[in-house]
């Protein structure tokens, strides 16, 4: 049903958004890992050299990457003076690695950068020295610390208010009152803290629902472990709020193992083909759903337009979001923000 598996953002938050942004017209290609992607790859019909764009995510294997990758492409597929080359860190999530890719991109001397930001610090320095040679940096999904934002432009989710959404789900859910935990995925990684402060700080309204611990896990094995650690130290929680993918699917195998679904709930962000399926047999009560793939399409074209010397617009841009339950997830603006390459 997916090629896309990580969302975000059709529904009401979303829809002003995208009918600005408008849909590619063109399926997007696939390639491997650190490879140039065949949408944009070659010489152009009219002889002139490509504009050479490297599209850096977190990592690569995760789904939401992939859904990233594949709005890269769809810009590529439209407009065939650009060519895309993708690479991410190995393994996932390593911000040293991460700096390592993205300085062999700028020797390189590639045209432009769409980067999604592991650690908001340490990438603060390789930005600015991109960006001070000439080649502009877009920041999508998990930026830079604000007060050090030399990119282009930052094009991301409301991680706060996902966040805050997540709390409301959860506290309605589990009657407003009782124990609950957190998974959350990255210390200094932008989109996890603002994830983080904006459940934290929603479940503070009210006061009969405690939050009782949060760990860090980046991985569903991870997760797991966590969540396992959580149950065996406060018996009583009766709520999850899973930050990313990989700690909703490990809450969800846990809740499964022990036989716990429906007398704990769960809200998780993100669609991978494990979460959208523990959402259908209510393991998950509902799903934060961003929209990678626009993220990608957006960023590549907004380092095209920078590179241009033309107005890339607002410096910072909501690429929206939506809670997904069972209610709602057949509906066709749902099903069409799930699988926006149309496959």
């Amino acid at each position: 049903m997916r090629t896309y598996q990580k969302a975000a953002t059709v529904l009401l938050a979303a829809s002003a958004g995208l009918s600005l942004w408008g849909c590619p017209k063109e399926k997007p290609a696939t390639t491997p890992a650190g490879q140039t992607s065949g949408a944009g790859a070659g010489t152009s019909t009219s002889g002139d050299k490509k504009l050479r764009i490297a599209v850096i995510p977190k990592g690569t294997q995760n789904s939401y990457w992939v859904a990233l990758k594949q709005g890269a492409d769809a810009a590529a597929a439209e407009d065939k003076s650009i060519e895309i080359i993708w690479q991410g860190p190995e393994p996932e999530d390593n911000p040293t690695a991460q700096v390592d890719v993205f300085k062999t991109q700028v020797n390189n001397k590639v045209d432009g950068i769409v980067l999604a930001v592991i650690d908001k610090d340490s990438m603060v320095n390789p930005v600015k020295e991109a960006m001070g040679k000439g080649i502009k940096v877009v920041t999508v999904d998990s930026g830079l610390a604000k007060d050090k934002d030399s990119s282009v432009c930052y094009i991301s989710t409301d991680n706060v208010k996902g966040g805050a959404d997540a709390a409301d789900t959860l506290a309605k859910a589990i009657g407003e009152k009782g124990d609950v935990g957190m998974l959350y995925f990255q210390k200094g990684s932008a989109s996890s803290d603002e994830r983080e402060k904006g459940f934290e700080d929603e479940i503070k309204k009210y006061p009969n629902v405690h939050l009782v611990q949060s760990r860090e896990a980046r991985e569903a094995t991870k997760a797991a472990d966590e969540t396992i650690n959580m149950l065996t130290a406060h018996k009583d929680i009766v709520g999850i709020f899973a930050a990313n993918e990989p700690n909703g699917v490990g809450v969800a195998n846990v809740l499964k193992q022990r036989k716990l679904v429906g007398k704990i709930q769960v809200v998780a962000f993100d669609t991978s083909d494990q979460e959208v399926q523990a959402l259908k047999d209510g393991t998950i009560l509902a799903l934060i759903v961003q929209n990678p793939y626009q993220m990608g399409l957006q960023g590549v074209k907004s380092a095209v337009k920078a590179i241009k010397g033309q107005d890339v617009g607002a410096k910072s841009v909501d690429s929206g979001l939506t809670v997904v339950t069972k209610d709602n997830l057949n509906t066709p603006d749902v099903q069409k923000l799930l699988n926006p390459a149309g496959k």
